[in-house]
């Protein structure tokens, strides 16, 4: 059998399996199943024993957990609405005033987040109501936090960042630091859209609220301090080198259960409810990836990645033409499934092809995230399209026309960070000599 109808036999059942409504970890399994019994002689049940249990118990991986049970802590504070009080007296000079506060915010609250979801919910319920009373107009206001929100991808600690380290074997402490220049660039293009947008608008912009002296903005800046201290503790105990990346997230998860209770919103419930909020989306994560490895594992039996990366040797394919038909890839592939599942579905793949034609792992990390950030918003299964969906009550097609400037500007980031490679590769070789 010809390695094109392997494939082709591979994706239909893929699909198939996917289309009954089976969980992708175990629709993963179950194809990865199916090739290496038929297309191999290493016995199937043998073979996704050890994977399984090899993915299941990486070190590495226990930094995910931990950092998603950290966001669901902070999802049940108070931590919302002291950002927008003490980030709101200093976004009234700019244009396009408190609009801002949903990029700022929500590139504060991705750094102690690593999940797109809770920062898009995070912000959102903290932010569009107040913007709605002071009269926003909706499109801007929801476009701006469905744009805004994908930053959790990016800013460090990332899940899908550690997910892509441990599948494609790249230091995730490196991953985080580089990470950390793209993400601000990106919550800069999107200030710029407002700005400009605000300038095309003039008149859908409110009045400012009342002037505040510059010590009243300080005194209201007071309400950063928690979650500024939080980010300091995590992000500066791995830039430091004094902790791993799953030590650092053991420092977040105590941070956030102090934040919680010097809230008063740390009680048996809203730490019952985050723990097992946590081990949920952990325990869905964790069976895609194990399902993913066996696959990884089948397809390396079956040989389908070197071939496959050999057949797109023979194309001639240049590095920009590469990387412009997997960002298109992505794309596609982002309709139908989700981040954390695109990559570990693929990394065994692509890899071979991208190291083959010389692409930087780590720089490859980071123009993934930022494809994967494009999928959460590119409808119909755009995660933060559904989050925004369930809570503004707004029809899905109408959020994405609005996040759609958000789209392009995205693609713009993924230009200059192939234009300037040091975006991305300069603060990483800095901060490791």
């Amino acid at each position: 059998m010809s390695d094109l109808a392997i494939t082709a036999l591979l994706i239909t059942s893929l699909f198939l399996i996917l289309g009954s409504g089976v969980w992708i970890g175990l629709t993963l399994s179950g194809v990865a199943w199916i090739g290496m019994q038929l297309f191999s002689s290493r016995p199937a049940g043998d073979a996704m024993a050890v994977t399984i249990w090899g993915s299941a118990s990486s070190w590495t991986l226990t930094a995910l957990p931990l950092f998603v049970w950290m966001g669901e802590i902070l999802f049940r504070t108070r931590l919302s609405q002291d950002m927008f009080r003490g980030l709101a007296p200093w976004m009234q000079a700019l244009p396009g005033r408190l609009l801002h506060v949903n990029v700022v915010g929500c590139t504060i609250f991705a750094a102690v987040s690593g999940s797109s979801a809770a920062t898009c919910a995070t912000i959102g319920k903290m932010s569009l109501p107040e913007l709605s009373r002071r009269g926003y107009p909706d499109g801007i206001s929801i476009g701006s936090l469905a744009g805004a929100g994908t930053l959790g991808l990016l800013i460090p600690p990332s899940i899908i960042m550690i997910v892509y380290g441990v599948t494609a074997e790249v230091s995730i402490s490196q991953l985080f630091i580089a990470g950390v220049l793209p993400g601000l660039m990106l919550a800069a293009l999107f200030s710029g859209y407002l700005v400009f947008w605000a300038w095309r608008h003039p008149q859908l912009v409110p009045p400012a609220d009342t002037r505040m002296s510059l010590r009243e903005k300080l005194r209201e800046s007071r309400h950063l301090i928690p979650v500024v201290g939080l980010i300091i503790a995590v992000l500066g105990s791995i830039y430091s080198g004094i902790a791993t990346a799953t030590e650092a997230a053991a420092v977040g998860v105590v941070g956030a259960l102090v934040i919680s209770a010097a809230q008063g919103s740390l009680n048996w419930t809203t730490f019952k409810e985050s723990l097992l909020g946590g081990t949920r989306l952990y325990c869905m994560i964790a069976l895609i990836l194990a399902g993913a490895a066996f696959l990884t594992l089948s397809m390396g039996y079956i040989g389908l990645p070197r071939h496959l990366a050999e057949w797109i040797a023979t194309l001639g394919l240049s590095k920009f033409e590469l990387l412009f038909v997997l960002m298109l890839f992505y794309i596609v592939l982002g309709c139908f499934l989700d981040g954390i599942s695109m990559v570990v579905l693929t990394m065994g793949v692509i890899m071979p092809t991208v190291q083959k034609a010389g692409i930087d792992p780590l720089w490859f990390g980071i123009f993934i995230v930022l494809v994967v950030e494009m999928a959460q918003i590119t409808p119909p299964v755009g995660f933060n399209l559904f989050v925004l969906q369930g809570m503004t009550k707004r029809d899905i097609g109408w959020i994405a026309r609005v996040t759609f400037p958000f789209f392009l500007l995205m693609i713009a980031a993924v230009g200059l960070i192939y234009i300037f490679p040091g975006i991305v590769t300069a603060l990483p070789r800095q901060m490791m000599g």
